[in-house]
């Protein structure tokens, strides 16, 4: 399988919304996004931008689920917004509701530090978004996805990166 890479810098957080709004409009019902990144990268501005390009109305505020965990917004598609920030123990998961959501494919799934459900197995068919602190205002960010998606392609204009699995992409996370 193919890991398409698409990889920019925005200088503001009105960027970052954008991209998220671009990523958005151009989701499919069914699409995990798992986003990583330091605490303050702009997980959940993103987010906040993906949920307008998913046309979730603005009387709409999205915010960090960090204490109520799974926060659902209505959209073209529903938009469940997973915070696992304040979970540690895979355990703890089950509880959630989360494995059921990942599964049901009824929306899209955008899971801030997805990393901490360490089951590669759960991730293994989603949209992967890395942002990196470069300044105060300044974020990289990547966006990975697998197979035959043509989100990358879209918001690259037609240009990708593609590496095979197992290789390294530019932000050093290993493919899930």
């Amino acid at each position: 399988m193919t890991i398409r890479q698409f990889q920019t810098i925005t200088s503001c957080l009105e960027d970052t919304r954008e991209l998220g709004r671009k990523i958005g409009a151009l989701l499919r019902r069914g699409t995990v996004i798992a986003l990583t990144g330091d605490l303050g990268s702009g997980k959940t501005s993103l987010i906040q931008g993906l949920a307008r390009g998913l046309e979730v109305p603005d009387e709409y505020y999205i915010t960090s689920p960090s204490y109520t965990l799974i926060n659902e917004y209505p959209g073209r598609f529903p938009l469940f917004h997973a915070d696992l920030y304040r979970l540690e123990n895979p355990d703890d998961f089950e509880d959630t509701g989360i494995y059921e959501i990942l599964h049901s494919g009824e929306g899209v799934v955008a899971v801030e530090w997805a990393e901490r459900l360490g089951d590669e197995e759960i991730l293994s068919d989603c949209v992967t978004v890395h942002l990196e602190i470069l300044d105060d205002d300044s974020r990289r960010i990547s966006v990975s996805a697998y197979g035959a998606l043509n989100l990358i392609k879209k918001l690259s204009g037609g240009r990708t990166e593609q590496q095979e699995p197992g290789n390294r992409n530019r932000t050093g996370l290993m493919p899930h």
